[in-house]
C-alpha cells in the first residue's frame, strides 16, 4: 500500500500520466527523471528550496499561537477552534497539531537531494561546483535532523513500556519501495538527529555571508582554479545566502535537542543529561557572551514597530538567531486578535490562570504577602511584560483610538464577555500586534510584522531549566554563569531591579525550578511552547486540569468589581503526556505501533 506522503516525490521519479492517447501523454520534456537534476543545478536547488517552504507546515509556524488554546494559558471565542478542542476531546484520529504527512513529504524531498548532491553540476569551475554541494549537501543534513526532531517532539512515546520515536527515514523512496517502517527508539532517533547535526556541520560555515580573500577556508585552497576563489565563495556561501541554515543555527538547534532530550519525560531514555544539556547551551550562548549580549529589550521583540519597520532582509534582530521571511503588509494578526471595537475578532483570549502567572512589579508572586496585590485593583503595579503582552480592561492598546477598552458587563461596545467577538475571559491578545495598526477596512492600515524559529530568550530559558537541576539555582559548573544568573537577568530587563522575591529562593532548587517554569511561560507565551513544555515536563494531573479562568468585571454605582470565573474545563488524562500517531497511519501499516492509551 502506498502512503499518500510520498506521492509528490513518486511522481517526480515516476511520472504522471500513463495513457495510450496522446492528448494525454505529457511532453517528453515535462516528463522529468529524478536523474535529470544532475544536469539541471535549478531544479536540484528547488528540491531543497521546497524543503524549506514546508517548514511552514512543521514547527514552529504562525499557527503555534493557537496550541495554547489547549492549555491553561487561552481560550476562543471561536468554539469550533480545533486547537480548543484539544483541551475537551482530543484523539488520534483528529490531531490538529499532527505534522506527520508535511515532515515525511520534506524528508523525502531531502534524501532525494542527498542521494544525488555529488553528481550535481552545480556550477563551473570544480571549486565553485564542491562550494555549492557543500552548501547543499550541509543544508539538507541539517534540514533532515530538523524535521526528525520536529516528529519526534510531536509524536514520541511509550508503546509497552519502552520510550519509542519515530521511523526515521534516510532514504529516498519510489513506488517499489515498503512504507511498513517500525518505530525506532527514542534513543535511536536522538542519536541519528545529533549525528545529522554533526554531518551538516562538516559543510557549512559558522555563519553565511561574505569574506574576505583571506576568509575563504582553507579546504578550497587545494584547488588551482584560485583566479577568483573569494568571488566563488561569497557566491556560494555569502550575503545572498543569508537566512538560510548555517552553522550557529544548526549548533543552537543542537542544544535544543539535548534540551529536550534530557527533560523529565524523556531524560531516563535518552542517554543525555541535565549537565550535558546545560553544557551545549553555554557552548552556544559563548557566541554572544553569555548573559552580557542578552538584549536588554529582547521582551519586546514582536512589538518593537520601530525596531521592525527597520528590520533588513537578511538582518536579524539581537534577540532572535533566526527567523523567517518579513510580511510587509499585513494587519493579519491585529485582525485576528483585536476586540471588536477595534474591528478585531478577538479569537485568543488570555486566561486569568496566564494572567496570575505575571508577578507585580516588585517581583513577588501575586499571591504572596509581600507583593502588594490588591484584587480589587489588579491591573496595578504589575510587571511591565503583562501590559506588552496582554490588552486589559481600561488599557488604550492602540494608537488609532484613545478609547479604553471596556470588557464589563455593563460595556456598551461587544468587547464584553457573551457577545459573539467578544472575549470569554475578559482579555485579548497583544503580543504580535502593532499600536499603529487600524484594522479598520476603510483605513487599510498594514506594517511589518516577522516571525522567529529561535530567540535568544528561549535559550537563555533551556539553559536556566538545565543548571538548575544538574548545578543547584547558584552553581555553574564550568558555564560562567546560573540559572540564577540567567532569572536575575531576565526579570530585571522587565523592570523587576530590587528582586527580594529572587534573592529569597536562590538557595532553594524546588523554588527556583517553579520560578524558571513560570518564566518561561510568561516570556514564550502563545510562541507554541507552553503544550509542549507541560507534557515534557510531566506537571501534575491536578494542576493540568484546572479550568481555564477569566475575570468577570461589574461596574455597579460608579464602584468596579472583580470578580475571577471557571471559563472552560479542562480533560487531561496521562496517556496525553505523549501525543498519538496519526491513526490512519497506524490502521495502514503494521509494523507502526501507536503510542500508549491512544
Amino acid at each position: 500500500m502506498k502512503n499518500k506522503r510520498f506521492n509528490i516525490a513518486i511522481l517526480l521519479v515516476a511520472g504522471v500520466f500513463v495513457s495510450c492517447d496522446d492528448v494525454w501523454e505529457p511532453a517528453i520534456e515535462n516528463n522529468r527523471d529524478i536523474d535529470a537534476i544532475t544536469k539541471e543545478p535549478e531544479s536540484a536547488q528547488a528540491i531543497i528550496g521546497n524543503a524549506y517552504i514546508m517548514l511552514w507546515g512543521s514547527y514552529p509556524n504562525t499557527n503555534d499561537v493557537y496550541s495554547d488554546l489547549a492549555t491553561d494559558d487561552a481560550v476562543s471565542n471561536d468554539y469550533s477552534n480545533k486547537y480548543q478542542n484539544m483541551a475537551t476531546g482530543w484523539s488520534s484520529l483528529n490531531n490538529p497539531l499532527s505534522i506527520w504527512d508535511n515532515n515525511y513529504h520534506a524528508l523525502q524531498y531531502i534524501n532525494l537531494l542527498l542521494e544525488k548532491c555529488d553528481e550535481v553540476a552545480w556550477s563551473d569551475p570544480e571549486v565553485l561546483r564542491v562550494m555549492y554541494n557543500d552548501h547543499f549537501k550541509g543544508e539538507a543534513y541539517a534540514l533532515r535532523a530538523l524535521y526528525h526532531f520536529y516528529l519526534l517532539q510531536y509524536h514520541a512515546g511509550m508503546v509497552d513500556g519502552e520510550m519509542m520515536g519515530i521511523p526515521l527515514h534516510l532514504r529516498s523512496e519510489d513506488g517499489a519501495s515498503d512504507f511498513n517502517y517500525p518505530r525506532n527508539t527514542f534513543k535511536e532517533c536522538i542519536d541519528q538527529i545529533m549525528s545529522d547535526i554533526n554531518e551538516a556541520m562538516k559543510y557549512l560555515p559558522d555563519e553565511l555571508g561574505d569574506v574576505s580573500k583571506d576568509g575563504v577556508p582553507d579546504k578550497y585552497l587545494t584547488y588551482g582554479e584560485s583566479k577568483d576563489l573569494q568571488g566563488y565563495y561569497n557566491r556560494a556561501f555569502g550575503e545572498k545566502q543569508k537566512g538560510k541554515i548555517d552553522g550557529h543555527i544548526i549548533k543552537a538547534i543542537q542544544a535544543q535537542v539535548a534540551f529536550y532530550a534530557a527533560s523529565p519525560a524523556f531524560k531516563d531514555y535518552s542517554g543525555i543529561s541535565e549537565k550535558e544539556a546545560a553544557d551545549y547551551l553555554s557552548n552556544y550562548l559563548a557566541r554572544i557572551n553569555g548573559i552580557g549580549g542578552m538584549d536588554p529589550d529582547g521582551y519586546k521583540w514582536s512589538t518593537d514597530k520601530n525596531m521592525i519597520d527597520n528590520l533588513q532582509s537578511n538582518e536579524n534582530p539581537k534577540e532572535v538567531l533566526w527567523r523567517a521571511g518579513t510580511e510587509t503588509t499585513t494587519s493579519t494578526a491585529e485582525e485576528n486578535y483585536f476586540p471588536a471595537s477595534l474591528y478585531g475578532k478577538g479569537k485568543i483570549n488570555p486566561t486569568q490562570n496566564l494572567v496570575d502567572a505575571f508577578p507585580m512589579a516588585n517581583g513577588y508572586p501575586i499571591d504572596n504577602p509581600a507583593s502588594g496585590y490588591d484584587s480589587q485593583a489588579p491591573y496595578v503595579g504589575r510587571d511591565k511584560r503583562f501590559y506588552e503582552y496582554i490588552i486589559y480592561n481600561g488599557c488604550v492598546p492602540t494608537l488609532a483610538s484613545s478609547e479604553k477598552i471596556d470588557v464589563s458587563v455593563n460595556s456598551k461596545t461587544d468587547d464584553r464577555i457573551g457577545t459573539e467577538k467578544g472575549t470569554r475571559t475578559g482579555y485579548y491578545l497583544r503580543k504580535f500586534t502593532r499600536d499603529d495598526i487600524n484594522p479598520d477596512p476603510t483605513v487599510g492600515s498594514k506594517h511589518k510584522h516577522y516571525t522567529t524559529r529561535i530567540r535568544y530568550t528561549e535559550l537563555f530559558l533551556d539553559y536556566a531549566e538545565m543548571a538548575n537541576e544538574a548545578f543547584g539555582p547558584t552553581g555553574n559548573g564550568a558555564n560562567g554563569y546560573s540559572a540564577y544568573d540567567v532569572i536575575k537577568a531576565l526579570r530585571q530587563r522587565a523592570g523587576i531591579i530590587s528582586d527580594n522575591y529572587l534573592e529569597s529562593i536562590k538557595d532553594n532548587k524546588d523554588e527556583m525550578r517553579k520560578l524558571i517554569r513560570n518564566e518561561r511561560r510568561i516570556e514564550l507565551c502563545f510562541e507554541g511552547k507552553r503544550f509542549w513544555d507541560l507534557r515534557r515536563w510531566k506537571g501534575d494531573l491536578d494542576k493540568l486540569n484546572e479550568p481555564a479562568k477569566g475575570m468577570r468585571i461589574t461596574v455597579d454605582m460608579g464602584k468596579t468589581t472583580y470578580e475571577v470565573i471557571d471559563v472552560a474545563e479542562r480533560n487531561f488524562k496521562e496517556y496525553m503526556y505523549y501525543a498519538p500517531i496519526p491513526y490512519y497511519e497506524v490502521l495502514k501499516f503494521s509494523a507502526l505501533q501507536q503510542n500508549t492509551g491512544w
